[in-house]
């Protein structure tokens, strides 16, 4: 019963960070392409990237183990998809290096900040429970936290250092990186989990 209730209010904790990731990542999206900032358009596509988590969290739970570790295998995969996009963002903009707007840069990374916070500090109490699945979307906004103080300080130091677009590319490259990395947690964490089922 104790277990049900859990789900349950999991269900719930995740459908709101599903929501809040879909939502901002309209906000931040938009701005990207406003001002031509590579870390933001990283960090946006991140945010749909987490909302698509998120939905298949809420489908694959109550599921085994061995079908949830499958799922935490696509969700790895997943994970990788911002650092492409990425990375052809980063090549254009190496290109073209103009600055983005300093000053929005920071504020749309202060939004995305208290966002991502908010999500992880729901998702931790549920990070060991479902096995990969949760633990991919707490990964997902703790990492996606870190990122948008870089964000932040991205656009502190074209503001007040060095008004250049270097700050910002080498900002969405950490980004995909920290990508990289939460997929391959994930990827080892599906296996874990598959072997146990087996």
């Amino acid at each position: 019963m104790a277990l049900v209730a859990t789900d349950d209010r999991l269900r719930r904790v995740v459908r709101r960070v599903m929501l809040l990731n879909l939502g901002y990542f309209g906000i931040e999206f938009a701005m990207a392409r406003m001002i031509g900032s590579v870390a933001l358009f990283a960090d946006s596509i991140d945010f749909l990237e987490d909302a698509s988590i998120n939905g298949l969290i809420l489908l694959a739970l109550g599921w085994s183990a061995r079908r949830r570790a499958r799922v935490g295998m696509v969700l790895a995969a997943i994970l990788l998809a911002p650092g492409l996009a990425t990375l052809w963002t980063a090549w254009q903009k190496f290109h073209r290096p103009v600055a983005p707007d300093a000053a929005l840069l920071s504020v749309t990374g202060l939004g995305a900040l208290a966002v991502n916070l908010c999500c992880a500090l729901m998702l931790a109490r549920y990070r060991a429970h479902a096995g990969s699945l949760t633990r991919a979307a707490f990964l997902s906004a703790r990492n996606d936290a870190c990122a948008n103080v870089a964000i932040i300080g991205a656009g502190l130091v074209t503001a007040f250092v060095w008004a250049s677009a270097w700050p910002d590319l080498g900002v969405g490259l950490g980004i995909a990186a920290l990508n990289a990395d939460a997929a391959l947690e994930v990827w080892e964490a599906a296996r874990a989990e598959q072997r146990a089922g087996e």
